[in-house]
């Protein structure tokens, strides 16, 4: 088995061993905040509950898409299933800014009907326990999905951190609370907090949108063009009709070369291999590449007749 193989293989496994673990913490700390509303009656820390509740179904989903996402290409799928990435992103920003428009729901209905807090100190002591594990395993699944250029395991990651961050502006809420005795703090930062997750929920959404609709940040073009002039330079030939595609766990980049009329096609073939094999060494082992060879006397002929049929 080759390096690149194992290396694709043993990533899957990491992956997949990391959505397992974001499962079942988010199951864990479902419980330990639905336990703490009932305890308290808050309307900030029904938010935080809330936004677990969206997470678990979220992280469900994002499981079964990261599975789909690795199946191979098939004769219905001929560029495979990797797309189903942006689609995941889009669905779990979708579920928390639905999350959120129900947080500020409740705690308005809440502060209108009146307000009654009991237990603050046990259901604050909760929540931080929930801040302390979800700051952690957000940050790991954010590093660990741009280790991996996974942006299913990238955005779970960035929805844990949203989720620590609902853990502390509850925190803030309750504290304030306790100390003043003025119970309007908690709905206030139950507002506050689910504000900040339809602000993270949007996003999701934008970045699910940007990728479905194959958009390609300006630093991964660069990064890419400079690694095909740099071949392409090196064997002295030119390139155009550079096409990037974001794949969701890689790029697929297809363009055309342009050789010297008398250059032998099993030559050119070679070399245009060997660019292919380089990008992907530079560029990371699920980008795909594709090229067209041509001569150059008559490429543009060639495509002047080609766009005018």
């Amino acid at each position: 088995m080759s390096s690149k193989i194992s290396e694709e293989i043993s990533s899957k496994v990491v992956l997949r061993r990391a959505m397992n673990i974001s499962l079942v913490v988010g199951v864990l700390m479902l419980i330990i905040k639905v336990g703490a509303y009932f305890l308290t009656g808050s309307s900030a820390i029904l938010s935080d509950a809330v936004e677990s509740i969206v997470h678990v179904v979220a992280v469900g989903f994002a499981a079964f898409s990261q599975q789909l996402s690795n199946k191979p290409a098939d004769p219905n799928h001929p560029y495979g299933y990797a797309k189903i990435s942006f689609f995941s992103a889009g669905f779990e920003g979708a579920m928390i800014v639905m999350a959120a428009i129900f947080i500020i729901y409740d705690a308005i209905k809440k502060w209108l009907a009146g307000l009654a807090l009991e237990n603050i100190g046990f259901g604050t002591s909760l929540t931080l326990l929930a801040l302390l594990i979800n700051g952690i395993l957000g940050l790991y699944l954010i590093r660990l999905g741009k280790k991996h250029g996974s942006i299913i395991i990238r955005a779970n990651g960035h929805h844990v951190l949203t989720d620590a961050w609902t853990s502390l502006g509850v925190i803030i809420g309750l504290a304030l609370v306790w100390v003043t005795g003025w119970l309007h703090f908690d709905p206030i930062c139950a507002i506050l907090v689910a504000s900040n997750i339809l602000y993270s929920g949007f996003g999701l959404m934008k970045e699910s949108f940007v990728g479905l609709m194959d958009t390609v940040d300006e630093k991964s073009r660069n990064k890419i063009e400079k690694a095909l002039r740099k071949e392409t330079d090196r064997l002295n030939i030119s390139y155009h009709l550079l096409r990037i595609r974001n794949t969701g766990s890689g790029y697929w980049i297809d363009f055309h070369l342009v050789f010297d009329d008398e250059t032998q096609l099993k030559f050119a073939h070679e070399k245009a291999t060997e660019i292919e094999d380089n990008l992907r060494d530079s560029i990371g082992s699920n980008t795909l590449v594709t090229t067209h060879l041509e001569p150059a006397k008559d490429h543009e002929i060639i495509h002047s007749h080609s766009m005018n049929r």
